[in-house]
């Protein structure tokens, strides 16, 4: 039941995530689509921020590697991370005139839910390479990898040059491909990109969709037991195949498989139930535990989320996620 996965000691952080960083908009009034909506609440969104919300939440030492426009959203984001003690040494601000990334939820009903992005011109995509700190990366145990910073230059080379700092200094690469259609230019980026950052990482989180995005194209039905394989025979060492609310499998590198459960919720919308779920399996990884147990908390902590208005407000605590099991029996008080 083991991950296989053995981090580094030693180290002054847990965990540095890089990638996207922007604003959450969710809709005040729910069960009515977005041209009815009047009003609508902020929090801190993107996802890799919000899986490192998430870890720091649970009590890991957590930093970001990422670029902020230098207006009141970029200020709040940077407040917002330092908040939870966030290293935000290598969140850098931008001076070129670019604007905060906006997400505009719709919550319809507690299974149709849409996101309505901005993304052009956003400061996170600006991110360099000579603006990724390799000493921040060389005192983490693991590096977050989120997809959609490889969408667009100098962005997608600012990440490679942090996958290259983390192989040098044996800090592991988490990486979600966190696949985002309105922020590629076509199919054929997303498969070679996000293909390229696959094979480095250590760990991979992603749907059935996104794993299908990285195949060639064709009309065959996906193959999971297939892909799977594929990547488990690069450098990963744990794929977890995310299936919404039916749960998730966690695929081992001795072939071995952990399906996870949900627990029944009151929910309110669909959207950062994955980015909890990574953060709290990711802590479970971090402390050592077996991928039964890793699955139940990620469970747990997507349980809270789904039923709570926000994603990084809502990212639980260490206690919250217990109570959780504890009240399903899947937890020894």
């Amino acid at each position: 039941m083991s991950s296989g996965i053995t981090f580094p000691s030693g180290r002054r952080l847990d965990f540095v995530s890089i990638g996207r960083l922007c604003i959450d908009l969710n809709a005040n009034e729910i069960h009515r689509p977005l041209e009815d909506t009047i009003t609508f609440t902020r929090y801190l969104g993107g996802s890799p921020a919000n899986i490192t919300v998430a870890l720091a939440r649970l009590g890991a030492k957590t930093g970001f590697i990422g670029k902020i426009a230098n207006d009141g959203f970029g200020r709040f984001i940077r407040r917002y991370l330092e908040q939870h003690e966030i290293d935000t040494t290598s969140v850098v601000d931008d001076m070129t005139g670019a604007v905060t990334g906006l997400a505009f939820t719709e919550i319809k009903s507690p299974t149709d839910c849409s996101i309505l992005m901005y993304r052009d011109n956003v400061a996170d995509l600006k991110l360099t390479p000579g603006e990724v700190s390799e000493e921040l990366i060389a005192s983490a145990k693991a590096l977050v990898v989120s997809g959609t910073a490889l969408a667009a230059s100098p962005s997608r080379e600012a990440v490679f040059t942090a996958i290259g700092y983390a192989r040098k200094h044996g800090t592991k690469i988490i990486y979600d491909i966190d696949y985002r259609p309105y922020t590629w230019a076509n199919r054929d980026e997303v498969q070679v990109y996000c293909a390229l950052a696959a094979e480095q990482a250590d760990v991979i989180f992603a749907g059935i969709e996104e794993f299908s995005l990285l195949e060639p194209k064709t009309d065959a039905p996906f193959d999971e037991a297939a892909v799977v394989a594929r990547w488990l025979g690069h450098k990963a060492q744990l794929v977890v195949v995310k299936r919404g609310g039916d749960g998730s499998v966690a695929y081992s590198g001795d072939g071995s498989a952990y399906p996870g459960r949900t627990f029944p919720a009151n929910v309110v919308k669909t959207f950062g139930a994955g980015d909890s779920f990574a953060g709290a399996f990711l802590y479970g990884l971090l402390q050592g535990w077996p991928l039964p147990k890793c699955q139940d908390y990620g469970a747990a902590a997507a349980h809270i989320v789904v039923s709570s208005h926000s994603c990084s407000d809502a990212m639980p605590t260490r206690a919250e996620v217990e109570q959780v099991l504890l009240r399903v029996g899947a937890l020894e008080a």
